[in-house]
């Protein structure tokens, strides 16, 4: 985890002179994007990014995880809204903060038991997220973020034995990502 965060703040600082010869509110008023790093643990996430004033922009983070963890595999959905501030008034190209939420429904299963269990989670969540976004002349997107999240998670088991650690997606945890897109 250590190197995929120094990995992405090596990115980040490489790439911060893009936009220097830009004007400091983007003529862009949308964007789209795919966090690269959300692969690495078998999720594909897609993001769409609406600017709504010189402040703030919306975004809507959508994400389909098939992830394996010890011997319970996870198949589902995963909704983050976001509200973005970006303080020097040039949203969606800039420094931002934003506050999330983070809703995800999972089946479970592990067939490594006997008998064979499945079942469903569902977590609920939110955090805070620092970034910065790029958005270079021909609309190419660089989106770096880092921050904290915490949420609960509860497991209904629909039959077979209850041998799921939903601790996984219970308590503080960190969110880090870096997603490439376009504005337009």
């Amino acid at each position: 985890m250590k190197k995929l965060l120094i990995l992405s703040l090596a990115v980040g600082f490489a790439v911060s002179s893009f936009a220097q010869d830009k004007p400091l509110v983007s003529t862009e008023k949308n964007v789209l994007k795919i966090n690269t790093l959300s692969l690495f643990l078998g999720t594909g996430s897609i993001f769409y990014e609406r600017n709504l004033t010189d402040l703030t922009s919306a975004q809507l983070g959508v994400g389909y995880m098939n992830f394996k963890l010890g011997d319970t595999k996870f198949t589902g959905l995963i909704l983050t809204p976001e509200f973005r501030i970006y303080p020097k008034k040039n949203a969606i190209d800039g420094f931002y903060l934003t506050p999330y939420l983070r809703y995800q429904k999972f089946t479970v299963e592990n067939k490594e038991v006997d008998p064979a269990s499945q079942g469903s989670l569902t977590s609920m969540g939110g955090g805070l997220v620092f970034g910065r976004q790029w958005i270079t002349d021909s609309g190419f997107t660089m989106d770096l973020f880092f921050g904290g999240h915490y949420s609960d998670a509860n497991v209904k088991v629909n039959y077979g034995t209850d041998s799921f650690d939903e601790n996984f997606f219970k308590g503080f945890k960190m969110r880090i990502g870096f997603a490439l897109g376009f504005a337009f």
